[in-house]
């Protein structure tokens, strides 16, 4: 584990830690591996279905994932998420093979995506082993950044409402990480300060440039590439697994 950027062992002085802030994607789900297999599934119904090769299954699938990340989701347009990306699998395909796409086949491309990917995420049994330990302990309240829908479909698939004392999901809200207000707004459900509190996330932008924001105790980067740690905010403490917390929480005790 390495504290900043060199490794550390001495503790932190300041006030016991009492609540920590997770994420959830790549934090404590695989979100990336299960969306990996997912675009594999929906490659070889594509394949099945079309015929097309692999470079064209590819580009159309390297479309969907472009869509995907540039999304700005806005509910009150009258468009479900569901709707909406249902929609950018039915643009990548026309792109890729015009009038050979269907919105049928998109809808199916979509829902084949969507599912796969669900199935598989979860919480691993050691991680739900330390949550069960860690909530002995500390408050504990998963902050999500994301659609209101899509991230409710994960919690409930991943059963994650066991294992926190509130939930908090990004897209119900005016803004979500790393602007203060939602921060704030965890702090007051916690009913902590945010000295009292640690954020653990696996993006260098929304988890701890928002916990540096909020000026929480300390920031837990989840990442195994510390080389990739260029950008302007610097992480407290960098783990490559949410598992090594412990070894954290001991040092700022």
């Amino acid at each position: 584990m390495k504290r900043g950027m060199n490794s550390v062992t001495v503790a932190m002085e300041g006030p016991t830690v009492k609540a920590i802030l997770f994420d959830l994607d790549n934090t404590l789900i695989e979100t990336s591996r299960a969306g990996a297999v997912a675009i594999q599934k929906t490659s070889e119904l594509l394949k099945s279905t079309l015929g097309l090769d692999d470079d064209t299954i590819s580009s159309i699938c390297d479309k969907f994932k472009q869509r995907l990340y540039q999304e700005n989701f806005d509910p009150s347009a009258g468009r479900s998420i569901d709707d909406v990306r249902a929609g950018h699998w039915e643009e990548s395909l026309q792109e890729a093979v015009g009038s050979r796409s269907t919105p049928s086949l998109a809808a199916q491309c979509y829902f084949l995506w969507k599912n796969s990917r669900l199935e598989l995420l979860n919480l691993s049994p050691e991680i739900c082993n330390l949550l069960k330990e860690l909530r002995r302990t500390y408050k504990l309240l998963l902050l999500t950044n994301g659609e209101a829908q899509t991230q409710r479909e994960k919690v409930e698939g991943t059963r994650c409402e066991e294992f926190f004392d509130t939930i908090v999901v990004g897209g119900e809200h005016a803004e979500q990480k790393p602007f203060l207000s939602i921060f704030k707004l965890c702090f007051r459900m916690l009913e902590v300060e945010a000295q009292d509190c640690i954020m653990v996330g696996d993006s260098l932008d929304t988890d701890i440039q928002g916990g540096v924001n909020a000026g929480v105790r300390a920031t837990v980067w989840i990442s195994s590439d510390v080389g990739s740690a260029d950008g302007a905010v610097k992480a407290d403490f960098t783990i490559p697994t949410v598992l090594e917390l412990p070894h954290i929480l001991q040092q700022l005790k």
